[in-house]
């Protein structure tokens, strides 16, 4: 009799879990349901228990077949332990995105038809404001819990934030990325990882509980995807060790030991002949071992195929999939694991044990996000209701991060901001002046509501006349006797040009710098025309060389607006009328078009004279800029006073057989040989005031750079050592404070990738001020 009631108990949770697999109901799926006393049963259900212990219970009763079929990034339920089926693959880089494949853990189908779309990320990272990452992540990651809860969604692992560093300006996907520099998408992806995971913004309140999953990508040296006859599947990325360890792998380590990421994903290419998804340096002996990783790995989208299809590394599919297990690598985006896994394990390529580990992985991350614990809405996150997705608290935060990002280029006679009463007539031209979809970026979801910036200038500005300019952004063809004549008869004419994703995406890498087509000869002769100098504004995510327009008296204002989301007209309006500040801060190079000559496949950070090769991003490239990184324009002017510095002469010395002399005989030091307790104690605080010297209240980042006194032998010009933002009323000052560490902020990579300590002089720089720090041994 007892056998009979065990057998009708699990039948009973059998059916119950095919209910919550196979309904249409608003029902979240999930498992272990507390109400069915068959689910005691299982020790996996009992969430008093560790997770590593429930994990070790249901890998334990799975078959093989069942286990396989779990490493892929659509895995199926299990109906027979009541487990539903799970989508890995989600997105949410700059808001919860709906994918364009049939693969998708996100529905707009249901009581939730949209979600929040903030600006594309390289404009966020234009703020220079952790703390509105943060937020924008916290939103995310209420939204898609939202959703979840709604019954639209079939995973919560999000494939965000993207925090490869913007190495090449023709990367097509830079503009997902927060820019050039490794201080800043190191805490891009610290602080939106916190948000979407639950975490504080200081981090450490966590706990094993996630909101939803973040996943860093695309590890490592990942910034090429399709460039004249080269493309992302089969390009082995040539990185020294030295460029590794202060350029590519630096956002990547933070993201995990600071930001606590739950996912981390491996990228198509190869690094120095091992193709990412391979290398167990870099998976498990770096990520798991030396930064303490404590998640999943998923490899890109049949990144684990390409291994051996495209890239020849391994000699058979089998020893593809051996190869990833092994590196510790534990989902494939893609079927490759699910057709040849088993192959492998027959032809013994492959111990189950491997198959075990990735598994423990998998379903801790589905355990943390509270998957397992029965009904979600009893749950922590099971109060967030459809309401709060696209509430008007969120698309306020979307707004502001337009507001906050955008950057004014040039306004030298103060033609910005126009004067609302006195502007009666505006003249609007050009491609991107009346398209919602071209305000978005890539990998967005349906937007709560879109304002496109000709909706946003009408807003202020009845009597306002149109016209595209081009068809198309690509402008083969320009109306530009139209144009002109719209332009003579109005006040004042705003032109709405640059770039969209017909120029620059995913598999699309630019070959040029300058605006398509017959943009520029449209520009010219429309602000030639026009009575006044014209107002330019420039959608794109990568640089565009604008040196034209910069040096053009007829073109009195650049305005750069990235690709600024479902606000980004009432935004960029606002500013353009003076409702609105503007206060960003270019995050990356604008190179001039000369820098088309050099390789993109280059991947050398440092210049080298000998050859020519000018290096790159504004830490290494010594040749012309249209834009510096950093540079950006407000209606007020900021002055800085560095008020304090609590150290000057920093002691680190040591025993004498520890300190070296490199080849330019200075005396350095290796980091480790230092040790935690004197760097510790070395640690010290700038104090910079600022002052707001205009008219009008403004948000200001405060960029505080570094740089040796004598630069050069492959040491940076000068590196960004910390940035803050600060709200201040016109005529207000106000002190902000930096606490450096000497072994973080003032250390370099020598030529093996260890980070040394030079002695003598460097200096703080802010804005024009210097300071010197004199480091001695």
């Amino acid at each position: 009799m007892r056998l009979q009631n065990l057998c009708l108990r699990i039948l009973i949770a059998i059916l119950t879990a095919s209910l919550h697999l196979y309904a249409e109901s608003t029902q979240p799926p999930y498992s272990c349901d507390s109400s069915d006393p068959s689910t005691k049963l299982y020790p996996f259900c009992q969430t008093k228990l560790p997770i590593s212990q429930r994990v070790e219970d249901l890998v334990s009763r799975l078959t093989l077949d069942e286990k396989i079929s779990q490493l892929v990034d659509t895995a199926p339920g299990i109906p027979r332990l009541g487990i539903p089926a799970y989508e890995w693959w989600s997105e949410a880089l700059h808001g919860v995105a709906l994918q364009t494949t049939v693969r998708q853990g996100i529905r707009f189908n249901g009581t939730i038809r949209f979600a929040t779309s903030f600006p594309q990320v390289i404009l966020t990272a234009a703020s220079f404001d952790a703390h509105l990452w943060y937020r924008i992540g916290q939103v995310i990651g209420k939204e898609a819990r939202g959703i979840y809860n709604a019954g639209q969604a079939t995973g919560m692992t999000f494939w965000a934030p993207n925090i490869n560093i913007f190495r090449d300006p023709r990367w097509g996907r830079g503009q997902e990325t927060p820019g050039e520099d490794p201080l800043v998408a190191g805490k891009y992806a610290v602080s939106y990882v916190r948000g979407v995971q639950g975490d504080s913004f200081g981090g450490g309140t966590l706990g094993e509980q996630l909101q939803a999953s973040a996943c860093c990508k695309h590890f490592t040296a990942y910034d090429l995807d399709k460039w004249k006859g080269m493309n992302r599947f089969i390009f082995d990325a040539q990185v020294t060790l030295q460029d590794l360890a202060d350029t590519y792998q630096p956002p990547f380590k933070s993201c995990i030991q600071e930001g606590k990421a739950s996912g981390i994903m491996c990228a198509y290419n190869r690094v120095n002949g091992v193709p990412n998804c391979a290398d167990y340096n870099l998976l498990s002996k770096k990520a798991r071992g030396q930064w303490g990783f404590y998640g999943y790995i998923t490899s890109d989208c049949d990144a684990v195929a390409i291994i051996h299809d495209d890239q020849g590394y391994a000699k058979s599919p089998e020893d593809a999939v051996a190869d990833v297990l092994k590196a510790g690598m534990d989902v494939n985006c893609g079927d490759y694991l699910k057709n040849y896994t088993k192959s492998a394990v027959k032809k013994k390529k492959l111990p189950e044990s491997e198959i075990d580990r990735a598994l423990h992985n998998l379903f801790s991350i589905r355990m943390r996000l509270g998957l397992f614990n029965g009904n979600p809405t009893k749950q922590p996150y099971g109060n967030i209701a459809p309401d709060q997705v696209c509430s008007q608290e969120h698309q306020a935060l979307a707004l502001k991060a337009a507001q906050d990002g955008i950057v004014l280029l040039k306004n030298p006679d103060k033609l910005l901001p126009l004067s609302k009463l006195e502007t009666k007539s505006l003249a609007v031209i050009g491609p991107n002046a009346n398209n919602a979809t071209k305000l978005l970026g890539n990998y967005f979801g349906p937007p709560c509501k879109t304002v496109t910036p000709l909706q946003g200038l009408q807003n202020y500005i009845k009597n306002t006349r149109y016209h595209p300019g081009c068809s198309r952004v690509a402008c083969s063809s320009a109306s530009i006797n139209q144009a002109v004549k719209i332009a003579k008869g109005a006040d004042q004419v705003i032109l709405v040009m640059g770039l969209d994703q017909t120029q620059e995406k995913e598999e699309q890498d630019r070959v040029d710098l300058v605006l398509p087509g017959k943009q520029r000869e449209l520009i010219t002769a429309v602000a030639k025309a026009a009575k006044k100098p014209v107002v330019l504004v420039l959608f794109c995510g990568g640089p565009v060389d604008v040196s034209f327009a910069k040096y053009d008296q007829n073109i009195g204002s650049i305005i750069w607006a990235g690709y600024p989301g479902e606000a980004g007209g009432t935004a960029l309006a606002q500013i353009i009328f003076g409702d609105h500040n503007p206060g960003g801060r270019l995050p990356m190079t604008w190179y001039p078009q000369d820098f088309t000559k050099v390789p993109m496949t280059d991947m050398r950070m440092r210049s080298q004279v000998s050859s020519g090769y000018p290096g790159r991003t504004y830490r290494f490239y010594n040749g012309k800029k249209v834009f510096e990184f950093g540079y950006g324009l407000s209606y007020s002017n900021y002055s800085y006073e560095l008020a304090s510095v609590t150290q000057n002469k920093l002691y680190l010395g040591a025993s004498s057989n520890q300190v070296t002399k490199n080849s330019n005989t200075i005396r350095h030091k290796l980091i480790s040989d230092i040790g935690k307790e004197l760097c510790e104690k070395n640690k010290f605080t700038v104090t910079v005031r600022v002052k707001n010297h205009g008219e009008m209240a403004g948000k200001h980042p405060v960029l505080l750079f570094m740089r040796q006194a004598n630069p050069g032998n492959e040491r940076p010009i000068k590196k960004l050592v910390g940035f803050q933002t600060v709200n201040l009323n016109a005529g207000e000052n106000a002190g902000i404070q930096y606490e450096l560490s000497p072994c973080e902020h003032l250390s370099n990579p020598d030529d093996r990738g260890m980070m040394v300590m030079e002695e003598g002089s460097q200096f703080l720089l802010i804005g024009d001020k210097e300071y010197p720090i004199t480091i001695i041994f």
